[in-house]
């Protein structure tokens, strides 16, 4: 795997290293020692699926508050999807700023968030599967969410979203 930073400290690009023969394609998902040796995260405590029907479909801004945050390392495992990462630690020298990445099943790239950085996807594809291992369990009752057009933030989706939950159309717009 090659893990290459990015312009938000923790938010880490990961670009697997692919073997093709004629049975297909093996790629290594997941290594705790290569994890720990570029100083990721690399507890895991809870794994994901997100299953997603419909192309347009927005999950997130969710992150949950300190002592229980979570790193997280999230997959397209079919599909395709926008992810954006949003620092919101408030002594970080990139608070308030996000980046952009797309994912999918053909670059095959995943994404590693420190905690203290909310995420959020977008699906550009029918049937769209993610996968993201966590380093906390969910906790409901320490969940923060930032709404996914919040005026602060000023998100650029490359199209719109047209599924929200309710709860994620309805979050107030974020405090500094």
């Amino acid at each position: 795997m090659k893990i290459l930073k990015q312009k938000i400290k923790g938010v880490f690009l990961i670009k697997p290293k692919l073997f093709r023969d004629k049975r297909g394609i093996f790629r290594r998902h997941f290594c705790k020692s290569t994890f720990k040796l570029n100083k990721l995260s690399h507890s895991v405590l809870q794994s994901n699926l997100s299953e997603n029907f419909s192309k347009g479909t927005l999950r997130g801004f969710h992150y949950q508050e300190t002592p229980y945050g979570e790193d997280k390392t999230m997959s397209c495992i079919s599909g395709a999807i926008y992810d954006i990462v949003c620092d919101v630690r408030p002594k970080s020298k990139t608070y308030g700023k996000w980046i952009g990445f797309e994912i999918n099943d053909k670059n095959r790239y995943s994404i590693h968030i420190q905690k203290g950085c909310a995420n959020a996807f977008l699906t550009l594809k029918n049937n769209t599967v993610v996968h993201y291992y966590c380093s906390q369990n969910y906790k409901p009752k320490k969940e923060k969410c930032i709404r996914f057009n919040d005026p602060f933030f000023d998100f650029k989706w490359p199209i719109k979203p047209k599924i929200i939950s309710v709860k994620d159309k309805n979050h107030k717009n974020f405090q500094l």
